[in-house]
């Protein structure tokens, strides 16, 4: 249910081409993966994201597990019936919402004792009970359960993250048991090399048909983010898909594509719509400001989204001090599309050869600041 094709490799980096194949879609990588942790992504509707070009996004197991329920979604027909996507989807498995939404927590090698943030009823999650929960929900890429160590942490700490992880895949891997569904492994160790190597090892170990690299971007410094990306992808096998988790600043994008990685995700861009930030060719611009009141010019003049060609900064301004929905849900489209833009970008850089160059373009010209 999965096939991953190496298109091609850059000369002079990691980059790559490749194409992703799943049950139900095909996508050129690198790719980014919006994010719709409660079988939505936030304001935008299917039809959007078709737009934009998505071809993947992401729901969360643990949400849904909490509400409305598997259950309930696997009698609408499993995830994409039921939020009426066509295309791919990946299910995390809640292993960072376990760990980083409920303080009241209770954690060992069998599982996770939580308390549920919405109402406070206890529940236990191991890693068989998650996959049966990713079953139910039936996307095409279903994440092992793993333990995210925080940033920062002892080496103490990330290792039993590390040993615990590995513990929990393997469990996963026999768990699993739908044939419809791939399972991916998530990489832990913090920003401990030799750690990071040892989960590497125990994991490839398992023969997962793709990786996913966790625990970073979770308050680390970019060059620390950087320096343990380079070390943990160059371990990684060469013929499967690389996933780095939770990771969608445009700047983090290119970094992350010159390391070798071929999938990311991240709320970011939804969430700094939510909070009228946007992105720009020469960097994010915050459009709430006062600067923006009487500008009428477009978001980002190089832009060719649909918000781009009809709206202008002063209007989206007005809409966000207005407390008007319509201000996130454009801000959203335009976010979305400027990182699938992006992408699109460098998988043509990346197949004309051409990456070290536009890579030097991008940042000769985007302030992330």
């Amino acid at each position: 249910m999965l096939k991953f094709e190496l298109l091609q490799e850059d000369k002079t980096s990691a980059a790559r081409l490749g194409r992703l194949t799943t049950a139900h879609t095909t996508v050129d990588t690198p790719i980014f993966m919006p994010v719709g942790t409660q079988a939505t992504v936030k304001t935008l509707t299917p039809e959007d994201l078709y737009e934009i070009g998505a071809g993947i996004i992401l729901a969360n197991a643990y949400h849904l597990y909490l509400r409305p329920g598997c259950e309930l979604i696997q009698q609408a027909g499993g995830l994409h019936r039921f939020m009426n996507w066509k295309k791919g989807i990946l299910t995390d498995s809640g292993g960072f919402q376990v760990f980083s939404l409920s303080k009241l927590r209770d954690i060992n090698d069998d599982g996770v004792w939580f308390h549920s943030h919405i109402d406070g009823s206890r529940h236990f999650l191991t890693p068989e009970k998650v996959m049966e929960i990713e079953a139910k929900l039936g996307a095409d890429i279903a994440m092992c359960f793993d333990e995210c160590a925080p940033y920062p942490c002892t080496y103490e700490e990330a290792e039993k993250a590390v040993k615990r992880t590995s513990l929990w895949a393997g469990r996963c891997k026999k768990a699993h048991n739908n044939d419809k569904q791939v399972l991916f492994g998530i990489i832990q160790g913090s920003v401990y090399p030799e750690l990071r190597e040892r989960s590497v090892g125990e994991l490839t170990a398992l023969d997962f048909p793709g990786y996913a690299i966790g625990g970073l971007s979770v308050g680390e410094p970019k060059e620390m983010l950087y320096a343990t990306l380079e070390v943990t992808t160059r371990m990684l096998p060469r013929e499967k898909p690389r996933y780095l988790m939770g990771v969608g600043a445009p700047e983090d994008l290119l970094e992350g594509v010159r390391l070798g990685v071929d999938m990311f995700d991240c709320v970011l861009p939804t969430r700094l719509a939510r909070h009228g930030t946007a992105y720009t060719a020469e960097g994010k611009i915050t459009v709430r400001n006062a600067l923006y009141a009487a500008d009428f010019s477009p978001l980002d003049a190089r832009c060719s989204c649909y918000v781009c060609q009809n709206y202008s900064r002063a209007y989206i301004r007005h809409l966000i001090k207005a407390e008007e929905i319509l201000a996130q849900r454009l801000l959203s489209y335009h976010n979305l599309y400027f990182l699938f833009q992006l992408m699109a970008g460098i998988r043509a850089a990346l197949a004309k050869g051409e990456f070290p160059s536009f890579y030097r373009e991008f940042f000769h010209n985007y302030i992330s600041a």
